[in-house]
């Protein structure tokens, strides 16, 4: 099972960011932003609405794209496995860290998304995201 659950925006200046997604949403900080990320929830908790990420990215934005979605699993591999039956293709880049526990993946058009494992998000045995 997965569901859309963060947009990451890349942006030159997370804190100025960070400041207009705020008082856009009435998000709050998951935890202290650092000098190149941070991700915005909604005020009422995790799982009431998608959150927000901002990620510095040093480099003009024209490519990558400046918007990808966080699609989040609760069996990561079955799913990369079953978007790639659906058309979608796993992007090769050398951007991994060694402890990333996401997969880039592109669908049918090239638009890129990232297959995040995040078992705790799901109630087990249910499609309901944990609150």
């Amino acid at each position: 099972m997965i569901e859309i659950a963060t947009t990451v925006l890349t942006v030159e200046d997370v804190g100025r960011a960070g400041d207009f997604w705020r008082a856009a949403l009435g998000y709050v900080n998951r935890r202290e932003p650092t000098d190149d990320w941070v991700i915005l929830d909604p005020a009422a908790g995790k799982g009431a609405a998608p959150s927000i990420a901002l990620s510095k990215t040093g480099y003009p934005q024209h490519y990558p794209p400046r918007l990808h979605l966080d699609i989040y699993a609760d069996d990561q591999a079955a799913e990369v496995e079953r978007l790639r039956g659906l058309g979608a293709a796993r992007v090769e880049w050398d951007g991994y860290p060694p402890d990333a526990d996401f997969v880039v993946m592109e669908d049918t058009e090239g638009n890129r998304f990232c297959v995040v494992d995040a078992p705790d998000w799901f109630e087990p045995g249910g499609r309901e995201r944990r609150t």
